[in-house]
């Protein structure tokens, strides 16, 4: 068990019957009453984003864990599959299981699986993933205005804004926190 007050950005708790990973986490002393603390969790099973409020001093059971380093092989239709770099034993994922991860999985990518218990909750990705642009409007020269974007599809099928000097065949370095452009690579 693990009190409240001890939240960390990160950390991995079992609430409601639910594996959680906190989001945000803010301590709250009223000047009247008791304090208390406020925080955003995300559940690792269904990726759905809950605020709640504990009692200061409130205890929860701490999830435990495993990150295991594999490797993104192949999709086969809707099943994905990875590999332990160690073991080499191959773990099929299905495609519903990762939703917003597919943007950015290519072949013989590093990522881990988030595991619990033998349950296989998700996928870390790397901060940030290096994507070729596949379809793009030529930059305009002149058109220099400042902070201009356009839009660019990539390899994985993910469209985002970046800059006009961006053009086809471009390899990007995109975050994989919220999709969007950090630099060229």
């Amino acid at each position: 068990m693990i009190s409240v007050n001890d939240f960390k950005t990160g950390l991995t708790v079992e609430v409601d019957n639910g594996i959680w990973r906190v989001v945000e986490f803010q301590h709250v002393k009223p000047g009247k009453g008791a304090a208390f603390v406020r925080s955003k969790l995300r559940n690792l099973r269904t990726g759905a984003i809950q605020e709640k409020t504990f009692r200061a001093g409130e205890k929860v059971g701490r999830a435990q864990i495993d990150n295991r380093k594999m490797q993104y092989l192949y999709a086969d239709g809707d099943t994905h599959v990875f590999m332990d770099n160690n073991t080499y034993d191959q773990v099929e994922l299905q495609a519903s299981a990762l939703k917003d991860e597919l943007k950015y999985l290519q072949e013989n990518m590093n990522v881990s699986l988030i595991m619990y218990e033998g349950e296989t909750l998700g996928v870390e990705l790397p901060k940030s993933v290096q994507l070729r642009v596949v379809e793009t409007e030529p930059g305009i020269k002149g058109d220099t205005a400042s902070g201009a974007t356009k839009s660019a599809t990539l390899e994985t099928g993910l469209v985002l804004q970046v800059p006009l000097f961006v053009n086809q065949d471009d390899v990007l370095i995109i975050s994989t926190d919220d999709g969007s452009y950090v630099s060229r690579a």
